[in-house]
């Protein structure tokens, strides 16, 4: 009986240690972008609908895998035209590329809390390494349901043409370089 209690135990300790997934929590996250609209204004949009998880078996999260998809008919920028035109063959074809995607590759610790991240970024039917500076904004238990909760920041800047979009629009029109910016809450 010492044995099988002893094995039971062992066997839970091991199970402790895998790895736990978090989902983003939909009211409390965004995925948002930034464009430079004839070298003089910057136009900010948004995807309403997405989703993104990490799959992580140490605490600060540095063996961490990201992975988001959201669907490119939520663009929104507030103008409901632009945002027609957005999903139109000009730039994204919503109709016939219907998700973008994420998945990270590489995860390296720049400092505490900070990271780069590295992965594989699918816009338009193209998929390109891209890197992004990740910021991990610590774990609090949510006060509501009394559950961790961690926060992130994820920042970089993509070249549209290297993603097939908007290939009408040359500069000055629209910036080549796109800003991203995605924060998130994520919960177990």
């Amino acid at each position: 009986m010492k044995k099988i209690t002893c094995f039971v135990l062992l066997l839970a300790a091991s199970l402790s240690t895998f790895a736990q997934t978090w989902k983003s929590d939909k009211a409390h996250s965004q995925l948002k972008f930034d464009i430079t609209h004839m070298g003089i204004s910057t136009i900010s949009g948004e995807f309403k609908d997405f989703a993104a998880t990490i799959t992580a078996s140490k605490a600060d999260f540095s063996d961490a895998v990201f992975t988001l998809t959201a669907q490119t008919g939520s663009i929104s920028t507030g103008v409901e035209m632009r945002d027609n035109h957005l999903k139109s063959p000009d730039f994204f074809d919503a109709a016939t590329n219907t998700t973008l995607s994420f998945k990270s590759t590489s995860l390296t610790k720049t400092g505490e809390g900070k990271y780069k991240l590295t992965g594989d970024l699918t816009l338009h039917g193209v998929t390109k390494p891209v890197t992004l500076e990740l910021w991990y904004r610590g774990t609090i238990e949510n006060p509501m349901n009394k559950k961790p909760v961690a926060g992130f920041r994820a920042t970089g800047t993509i070249k549209r043409s290297d993603f097939g979009i908007g290939g009408k629009f040359a500069p000055p029109m629209l910036s080549e370089e796109v800003a991203i910016t995605a924060d998130g809450e994520f919960g177990q």
